[in-house]
């Protein structure tokens, strides 16, 4: 195995810049921890010894440790279930009989159709609406805080569901939609950061996949409130899925009012005290191994090692140097999410029942998929413990596409063979499951921990806009392929889906990486250094230590060997093997 440590460089100028570094701090409230000032070579051997307790702490002696931050990361993250929600509610509803017949058009047959032009417009209104919101997120909750910037986000929500509960045409219907999607912008960056930020190594993949979870949860309800309201032949039958978006906002309020800031935030901002309180906030006193002081000075640790390595906290920075890498990781894994061809099961019930389903068996499919979803994501839960992200994620995608030749070729059935149309439901149902056990919760949790500490919210507001601009050529192509009055492809999409998917593989096998198991500071050192990233997973870091060099008391005093004897004997032995 290959072990790496950080820059000298980067070691020697830390040391120098933080020589005259004093944390003043008490004993906390059981008289653990030391008291009095601490210099920086203290934060160093601290964050040793913390980082060390991390690699060693198990899921559930971490879930022992950090109930409340799992409480607090559950609570942020339920926030993402109002954008699922929604986005089904509007995808299903061009399949809706009452929709239709308020914003559609009569056709010659005479049914109601909304036309594809207005079906993109309705489905990228949001998304629009959604990359403003991300990018005044990243702004924000870098200077006012995530607990800031996740309330004032549901307060506004709560403002704009009026628009489309009362809109008297789809032009009014549009605005809305686009300004509802500023506030789910903020869910979809900030809940990821803030479950990235509250939580140790162990519980990292959970949580932060646990996002999806709720995306996920939040199309099953959207699916099942249609699924109910379907046979309803006046105006509530769409009207009453809006307002169903009230029941969100207002409980999730009251938690986030008494939620902790993340203490990475206070860290970053200086205010290491009340990063400690925040801390005690997320923890037991179960494990007495784990102080939180000794947990702050590994904070400190990694975000003066990353001052080093990174320009600054500017969406710009995410361009240049080291980050340049991480942001490309970033957008391409959340990209990847759309051009792997998930984007067809979004329209589901139109393409069931253009395929010849009718519209109760549709609507019952698309029900089944979105459960097929929230087992596959808790599934991955499982997975991810043993395979790893980037494992997941390769072989998912390879899954994936043969899937998509698969609907394809069924699609060159005759229209007449509803034998077909059963298939492609049901290779959509396995298309979902196999997305949601592997793409798509693992990409929360690739996105949340490439990204630097110093940059996190930024690289996931590119990453995620990223994803909302190909959502945009998705939402453009995919009713066209769909919509009777357009291309009207149904499942010979699927061969169109299987080429990104295929581009994709490639892309995946090259470039991304395996951050399982490792702290911020070692992936901080892993891109500094520029390993590949098939090596990521199999390389161990030091980020305490130069390869020559050794700080004490804020400065260079002596020059280390570049291997220890054992280090040497372990060397040769690979030589040999």
């Amino acid at each position: 195995m290959e072990v790496i440590r950080a820059d000298d460089g980067a070691v020697a100028n830390m040391g120098r810049r933080m020589s005259e570094f004093q944390w003043d701090r008490g004993a906390d409230e059981e008289g653990r921890g030391r008291g009095g000032s601490v210099d920086f070579q203290g934060v160093i051997d601290e964050a040793r010894e913390a980082t060390e307790h991390e690699h060693k702490m198990g899921i559930f002696a971490a879930i022992r440790a950090y109930p409340k931050a799992v409480g607090w990361s559950v609570l942020a993250s339920t926030a993402l279930v109002m954008e699922g929600y929604d986005l089904v509610i509007i995808n299903g509803f061009y399949g809706f009989p009452t929709f239709l017949q308020k914003y559609g058009t009569l056709q010659p047959d005479g049914t109601y159709q909304i036309s594809a032009a207005w079906e993109s417009g309705l489905s990228n209104g949001a998304v629009c609406g959604e990359i403003l919101g991300l990018m005044l997120a990243g702004i924000i909750a870098d200077k006012m805080g995530y607990r800031f910037t996740i309330a004032t986000a549901l307060v506004m929500v709560i403002c704009f569901i009026f628009i489309t509960f009362f809109s008297v045409n789809i032009q009014m219907l549009l605005a809305g939609e686009i300004l509802c999607g500023l506030p789910w912008g903020v869910f979809q960056t900030i809940t990821t950061a803030y479950a990235a930020e509250v939580t140790p190594i162990a519980l990292r993949p959970y949580l932060t996949t646990y996002v999806n979870l709720c995306w996920v949860f939040g199309q099953l309800v959207g699916s099942g409130v249609l699924r109910g309201l379907v046979g309803r032949t006046d105006q509530w039958g769409y009207r009453i899925p809006f307002a169903l978006q009230w029941m969100w906002p207002v409980p999730l309020l009251v938690g986030i009012f008494f939620a902790p800031e993340s203490p990475w935030w206070l860290v970053r901002h200086n205010k290491l005290g009340e990063a400690e309180h925040a801390l005690r906030r997320l923890t037991t006193s179960t494990d007495s191994d784990l102080d939180p002081k000794k947990t702050v000075a590994m904070m400190i640790h990694t975000n003066e090692l990353e001052k080093e390595v990174s320009a600054g906290t500017r969406y710009v920075d995410c361009l240049t140097g080291t980050d340049l890498r991480r942001t490309e990781i970033a957008c391409l894994t959340w990209m990847i999410q759309t051009l792997c061809g998930i984007g067809l099961t979004g329209y589901s019930v139109q393409f069931f029942e253009q395929a010849g389903l009718n519209t109760i068996y549709s609507f019952d499919l698309a029900m089944a998929q979105y459960a097929l979803g929230a087992i596959g994501t808790i599934g991955s839960w499982f997975l991810m413990a043993r395979a790893g992200r980037r494992t997941l994620y390769l072989y998912g995608l390879i899954a994936i596409d043969i899937i998509l030749f698969i609907i394809g070729f069924i699609a060159l059935a005759p229209a007449s063979d509803k034998g077909a149309s059963w298939a492609t439901g049901a290779m959509l149902l396995v298309m979902v499951f196999t997305y949601d056990i592997t793409v798509g919760p693992v990409c929360y949790c690739l996105v949340a921990e490439v990204s630097s500490t110093r940059l996190r919210s930024k690289t996931i507001v590119l990453a995620r806009n990223a994803y909302n601009i190909v959502g945009i050529f998705n939402n453009v192509i995919t009713p066209r392929m769909i919509n009777p009055t357009a291309w009207d492809w149904k499942g010979k999409a699927g061969f169109f889906w299987a080429g990104f998917c295929f581009l994709s593989i490639i892309w995946t096998y090259f470039r991304l990486p395996e951050p399982k198991g490792k702290t911020y500071a070692e992936l901080d050192i892993l891109f500094e250094r520029r390993v590949s990233a098939r090596k990521f997973g199999t390389t161990k870091v030091d980020p305490f230590r130069g390869d020559t060099l050794e700080t004490r008391q804020g400065s260079v005093v002596r020059v280390l060997s570049q291997e220890s004897d054992d280090e040497k004997h372990l060397t040769t032995m690979q030589e040999k093997l």
